[in-house]
């Protein structure tokens, strides 16, 4: 094994990767191509994903045999923004105090990476009889972007890993489930006039006020009558409105009316199927009574976010080694979103979120992880180099 007087500190790589903002407008290739030599510099194989604006890349890093299946670390390297945020540190220095290292993606989830690429060397020299993979993504805060054509590549390789950890920020505690999401944005085309001559406009804020409602009583429906599943915090599928824009003045008809929208569900619901009942009103009742008025109006629907959700039996080989590795009997399942939905949906790759950090403590000012977390996560890559020299 590498020389403890050798081995990377996790802190300082977790620092140095807090120092590169890579806020999700802006390009993160500052920050793979200092992964990508750290990778190469310890022995490791790297893959870059470039995107089609070349701005943007994920990275596909492998130790070990690469002739049979192994076992993936996964990691999104973009962070959300810190603007109107009161910050008590430099938001992208880390800042040690206490036992605790802030910084914006400290928990979310540069921390986790930071680990990884500090055990890299370990990985190198151990004697794997399975591969280690590293997978590094973009624009996961955006809609988990960026993983998608790292999975299309995996597939065209034919690379078929036997599980993959997703190291978003759970405590380290094994999660084997996660809500799926669908949310859009659907602009209401009326006709304005004077409000004195009201009748004869039509007000595309009163006709997205109608489907707010009904996007308010599907969500009531599931919460009342929807199927369960007592693992989540909120047991049952939701739905809510979080975004209108419309109107100009008081006195002006308003003939524009913009609503984001969005459901997440369990796995016995279809977030975008509900999605669509909703639209379905709008296209089916909506619009026929504004074009029987002016046939200029009408709806435009803008999709904003689609991933799938995660759904693990909890005796699957990987929530058992999982578990054996993290020191821990029990399982969970959070209402947030992450890729491993797509590790297993588009990759067909069994997959679980285990992490260190808080995901309370994440998207917030003063965000940080502790320094007994990352030991805790180190641990954990710890016995699964030993798992794989197995």
């Amino acid at each position: 094994m590498t020389s403890p007087d050798t081995r990377p500190d996790p802190k300082e790589l977790l620092a140095t990767l807090v120092g590169f903002e890579t806020v999700s407008s802006a390009s993160n290739l500052p920050l793979v191509g200092f992964v990508e030599a750290f990778c190469r510099r310890h022995g490791a194989a790297v893959e870059r994903i470039v995107d089609e604006t070349g701005q943007k890349a994920a990275l596909w890093i492998t130790v070990g045999p690469s002739d049979r299946p192994g076992y993936v670390l996964s990691g999104h390297s973009d962070v959300v923004p810190v603007e109107g945020q009161d910050w008590t540190h430099d938001p992208f220095r880390l800042t040690e105090v206490d036992g605790r290292l802030y910084g914006r993606g400290t928990s979310d989830m540069k921390g986790f990476l930071a680990v990884c690429l500090a055990l890299l060397p370990e990985m190198a020299a151990a004697p794997l009889a399975r591969p280690l993979h590293l997978a590094v993504s973009y624009d996961e805060e955006v809609g988990c972007l960026g993983v998608r054509p790292l999975i299309a590549h995996l597939r065209e390789r034919g690379v078929a890993p036997l599980g993959c950890f997703v190291g978003e920020p759970t405590g380290m505690a094994v999660v084997i489930g996660h809500k799926g999401k669908y949310g859009a944005k659907v602009t209401f085309r009326g006709r304005a006039c004077h409000s004195a001559l009201a009748p004869t406009g039509v007000n595309a804020v009163e006709y997205a006020a109608r489907f707010i409602e009904r996007v308010r009583l599907t969500a009531e429906g599931l919460a009342r009558d929807g199927a369960r599943d007592d693992l989540y915090d909120v047991p049952h599928t939701t739905g809510l409105t979080a975004l209108v824009q419309g109107g100009t003045a008081l006195n002006i008809v308003p003939d524009r009316c913009t609503v984001g929208f969005e459901f997440r569900a369990i796995a016995a619901d279809d977030p975008r199927g509900l999605a669509d009942a909703v639209l379905a009103y709008a296209r089916d009742a909506l619009v026929p009574e504004m074009q029987a008025r002016d046939p200029g109006c009408g709806i435009t629907v803008e999709p904003v976010i689609d991933y799938p959700g995660l759904d693990v039996s909890p005796d699957a080989p990987l929530v058992t080694l999982a578990k054996r590795l993290a020191g821990r009997n029990g399982h969970a399942k959070v209402s947030y979103g992450t890729e491993a939905g797509l590790f297993q949906t588009l990759g067909d790759i069994p997959s679980v979120v285990i992490g260190p950090g808080d995901i309370a403590r994440a998207h917030k000012a003063d965000e940080y992880v502790e320094t007994a977390e990352l030991a805790e996560c180190a641990a954990f890559v710890r016995r699964l180099i030993a798992e794989s020299c197995a």
